[in-house]
C-alpha cells in the first residue's frame, strides 16, 4: 500500500474484517480513471487477485463498449461491461441485454441539439449504435471531445439515416451541460432518461436504461445480491448504479448529489480510492496502491 494516507483507511462505520464482496462495479471518469484519464497501475495486480477469488469486477461507464474494450484489451476477457450508461452490457464480445433507443426519439433529440447549435450555443451530438457512434460535426476542437468517450467513430451528413441499432444520444457543450443543455433537453425528460453525466455532457437514453437497471439485471442473472455488491461513482449517471449495492461508495471528488445518496465515501480518483477501498475491504494482498 502507499504510505499516503488515506481518509478510508480509518473510517469507523467499515468493517475491521473481509467483507463477502462477489461483484465490484465501478464507474471510470472521475471514478477509476485519475484526472488525466489513466488507468492507476495497481489495477492490474488487483484484478488478478479478483479474478483468484472468484469476484466479477465491472465497469460502469457512459463509454462506448469499444472504448472500454481497448482500455482493458486482454485483462478485459471474462469482465461484463456496461457501457453507454447501462444501455448496453457486453461479456466477451456477446451482448447480454440492450435497450435500444426509438428512431423517433433519437431524430428528436438531434433535431433539439441542431436548433440549439443555430441559436449560437456550442454543442454537438453523438448518437450512439450499437456498432459505432455517429456525428455532423467535423471540427477538430468536437473531434477530440469525442474520440476520449468513442474510440469507433464516423462523421456523416445525417446521423438519423444511419443503418446502425441506436441505444443512445449523447450531447456534449463546450459551457456548463447543468445550465444550458441539461435544461433544454428536460423536454424529452417525461418519456425518457435525461441524465448529466459529466460536467460537459447529457445523456438521452430509454426510460428504463440507466446504471442501476443494467445492474440488477446483471444480478438477477449472476445470483449475486446487492450486499455482495460494492459499486463505486462520482457523477449524477451513477446514482441508480450506487442504490443497487449495499457497498455503495462515492468519490471523494463527487458531485454533492451523490455523496449524499451514496453509503459511503471513498478517496478521491487521484488517490486511487477505488483500488485503496477494495483492498481494504477484501483484505487484498495488493501493493503499489
Amino acid at each position: 500500500m502507499s504510505s499516503t494516507p488515506s481518509p478510508l483507511l480509518t473510517a469507523p462505520d467499515l468493517p475491521a474484517g473481509p467483507v463477502d464482496i462477489r461483484l465490484v462495479v465501478t464507474d471510470m471518469d472521475g471514478t477509476l480513471l485519475d484526472d488525466a484519464k489513466r488507468i492507476p497501475a495497481g489495477l492490474w495486480p488487483t484484478l488478478a487477485e479478483l479474478r483468484r477469488r472468484g469476484v466479477l469486477f465491472s465497469p460502469a461507464s457512459g463509454r462506448q463498449y469499444a472504448t472500454l474494450a481497448e482500455q482493458f484489451g486482454d485483462e478485459g476477457r471474462g469482465m461484463v461491461f456496461i457501457a453507454e450508461n447501462g444501455t448496453y452490457v457486453v461479456r466477451d464480445g456477446v451482448e447480454l441485454s440492450s435497450d435500444p433507443l426509438a428512431p423517433a426519439a433519437a431524430a428528436g433529440v438531434l433535431g433539439t441539439v441542431r436548433d440549439l447549435a443555430r441559436r449560437g450555443v456550442d454543442v454537438g451530438a453523438v448518437v450512439c449504435g450499437k456498432r459505432s457512434a455517429y456525428v455532423e460535426r467535423s471540427d477538430e476542437a468536437f473531434l477530440a471531445q469525442v474520440r476520449k468517450y468513442y474510440v469507433r467513430h464516423r462523421v456523416v451528413e445525417d446521423a438519423t439515416a444511419v443503418d446502425d441499432e441506436i441505444i443512445k444520444v449523447a450531447v456534449f457543450d463546450f459551457g456548463p451541460a447543468e445550465r444550458t443543455t441539461a435544461p433544454t433537453l428536460q423536454a424529452f425528460a417525461a418519456t425518457h432518461q435525461v441524465v448529466v453525466s459529466g460536467e460537459h455532457w447529457v445523456d438521452v437514453m430509454n426510460a428504463t436504461a440507466d446504471k442501476g437497471a443494467a445492474l440488477r439485471r446483471l444480478q438477477r442473472e449472476l445470483g449475486i445480491t446487492p450486499a455482495q455488491t460494492m459499486v463505486f461513482g462520482d457523477y449524477l449517471n451513477d446514482l441508480e448504479m450506487l442504490d443497487a449495492a449495499e457497498w455503495s461508495f462515492a468519490m471523494a471528488n463527487a458531485h454533492p448529489e451523490v455523496v449524499r445518496r451514496a453509503r459511503h465515501l471513498a478517496p478521491s480518483n487521484n488517490d486511487n480510492g477505488v483500488l485503496r477501498t477494495v483492498a481494504r475491504l477484501l483484505h487484498l494482498p495488493v501493493a503499489d496502491l
